[in-house]
């Protein structure tokens, strides 16, 4: 069997660099890394990725956002999550669960336990062995945001970027609370060197999992 690594944060901490990191730290050491993220990994949730970041003329209602994230879950779990599982891969994921009732729950204010019974329904009871919260401030992350879409042709906010910073230290928030909740959960330092939290989470890698 393999093992179910996931990446949280805020817009803008890290995690996307640092899971990208660990996953060429892995197959140096001979392991097979398969990386995905949410929304996306399929085809179908690549397309809804597109309406969730980008929205629509009549926007989106909260209640219907959640449920394009859990459609696109359970197609990335039951077509590619647990197949890479089964076939004994370290599977990396930039969001999962977590990220649903940080932003869903704490973020828009719906139900807490309606979100944890859809996230349930939705990955068929799939739980990351790992999981890890890339912290940072949320006036770091954003400007960190807005730092790389300035320095890409074309690129632009999406939905979640341009929300109000009360919205972002919400979602802080609930990532805290999520982890303090989580023994599985392990909270690293995204204000440092890029360097230095990659060290820090191959360091928890090798102590907790033996990867």
């Amino acid at each position: 069997m393999g093992f179910f690594i996931t990446f949280e944060g805020i817009e803008g901490c890290g995690k996307s660099t640092q899971l990208e990191l660990l996953k060429a730290h892995l197959e140096k050491k001979g392991r097979a890394v398969l990386s995905v993220r949410e929304p996306g990994g399929t085809l179908l949730g690549e397309r809804v990725r597109s309406v969730l970041l980008n929205g629509t003329e009549e926007g989106i209602d909260p209640w219907a956002e959640l449920f394009l994230y859990e459609a696109c879950r359970a197609q990335l779990v039951a077509k590619v999550i647990k197949p890479a599982l089964a076939s004994g891969k370290v599977v990396l994921c930039d969001r999962f669960f977590d990220s649903t009732l940080a932003y869903q729950g704490f973020g828009r204010g719906l139900d807490s336990e309606k979100i944890e019974g859809l996230n349930a329904l939705a990955t068929g009871g799939l739980v990351p062995d790992l999981t890890f919260l890339v912290d940072c401030a949320e006036e770091v992350g954003l400007k960190r945001a807005w730092a790389r879409i300035n320095a890409s042709a074309g690129a632009r906010e999406d939905r979640v970027e341009k929300e109000e910073l009360a919205f972002h230290r919400r979602v802080r928030g609930g990532f805290l609370e999520i982890a303090r909740a989580a023994p599985r959960v392990k909270v690293v330092d995204g204000s440092r060197e890029i360097s230095t939290v990659h060290r820090e989470i191959c360091d928890i890698i090798e102590g907790a999992a033996g990867l």
